[in-house]
């Protein structure tokens, strides 16, 4: 259990790397809740203004994109690779 909750403390600490500009504090939530919950805003562009809103295959597309770009390891690349595709099969 623990080691399960460093995991993702693990992987919410790479995932705010590629998105420096985005705290994702967990507050009340544990660090596989706050990050399943970015991915989400994310894939449904929730952080941008409903006008210039993509829809979701495009923002899953340009985020795989920027997970691959960025500098973190390729297991965590997988493993943030993965939790969008269970986000994405969540959200269709």
């Amino acid at each position: 259990m623990e080691k399960e909750k460093e995991k993702y403390q693990f992987l919410l600490e790479e995932y705010r790397s590629i998105w420096n500009n985005r705290s994702l504090p967990t507050r009340d939530q544990t660090s596989e809740e706050t990050l399943i919950e970015a991915i989400k805003r994310e894939l449904l562009d929730e952080n941008s203004h409903p006008r210039i809103r993509k829809d979701k295959y495009e923002k899953y597309y340009s985020a795989v994109k920027r997970v691959m770009a960025s500098q973190i390891s390729l297991d965590s690349k997988g493993k943030l690779i993965e939790m969008h595709i269970e986000v994405m099969e969540e959200i269709s």
